[in-house]
């Protein structure tokens, strides 16, 4: 959950916005106030904007907050414009079929994992994510492939917004750890998941980087313990990578088509 900020009102709101979310159900006020930093009086304004703005939604007979329709609508936009997903989507499609796992798609938030999309194998295993989830970037393979490619002052900010919790005896839980493997995903490429965040889960990451190197997000192959091994889903990664490359170029292409058209025409002008 996203931490009061600095930046003033539009700042508080969006803070009190994501604090509804965090609770996944219509909340009372009581129940915001008690986990509120802020004033009685500074809270009920902000959602009262927020209601008035069609980003919550108030019902009086129960007395509750929900979010509001309004972000549905946005969400449907943030998804078509800013998601990799639907230039992955028939990627991670195909590549499920393939290799008759789960396969999922990611990108960073505020140094947590936001899953944009899941293509669940032939025989789904119950797991923590879900399209539209946030979880840990430090436990989880897609988290540790995107936080291994970033230059070191963003990779200190994420760092600095991970949890260190314990999920698992596996888990690493300080950045000194965490650090030295990701030093080792960088070298070889891609993450594991070594039942870091859930017991029996384990996966392969891949991130997906521009041509520059910038991270654009990561996709993974992920199964159990009980139907593979670590070893099994490395032997992946052949089918995995260019999965990744062909993702990323699409994504680039499709992100600035404007740009890569007006490169070719001062090329074929200067020639």
């Amino acid at each position: 959950m996203a931490q009061a900020t600095g930046d003033g009102t539009v700042g508080k709101a969006l803070d009190v916005l994501d604090r509804v979310a965090s609770f996944g159900r219509a909340v009372r006020f009581s129940d915001l106030l008690e986990a509120s930093p802020y004033p009685k009086a500074t809270l009920y304004r902000h959602l009262q904007t927020l209601t008035h703005q069609g980003m919550l939604s108030f019902d009086p007979d129960r007395q509750v907050y929900s979010l509001g329709i309004r972000l549905v609508r946005l969400a449907h936009a943030a998804w078509q414009q800013s998601s990799l997903a639907p230039v992955a989507r028939p990627h991670l499609e195909a590549l499920s079929q393939k290799v008759g796992e789960t396969v999922h798609l990611a990108q960073l938030d505020h140094g947590q994992v936001l899953y944009v999309d899941k293509r669940n194998a032939t025989r789904p295993i119950e797991m923590y994510s879900e399209a539209g989830k946030v979880g840990p970037a430090y436990c989880t393979g897609v988290g540790k492939a995107m936080l291994a490619f970033l230059e070191e002052p963003a990779l200190q900010e994420a760092l600095s917004q991970q949890s260190f919790h314990r999920f698992t005896p596996h888990t690493l839980i300080d950045a000194d750890a965490l650090r030295a493997d990701l030093q080792a995903i960088n070298a070889r490429g891609y993450a594991f998941d070594r039942e870091e965040h859930e017991p029996g889960i384990i996966c392969v990451a891949m991130p997906i980087l521009t041509g520059k190197g910038r991270v654009l997000g990561a996709l993974s192959v992920t199964s159990s313990t009980a139907r593979t091994s670590l070893g099994g889903l490395e032997a992946l990664v052949p089918l995995i990578r260019p999965v990744a490359a062909r993702i990323a170029d699409e994504a680039e292409n499709w992100r600035f088509p404007y740009e890569g058209r007006k490169t070719k025409q001062t090329m074929t002008a200067g020639t």
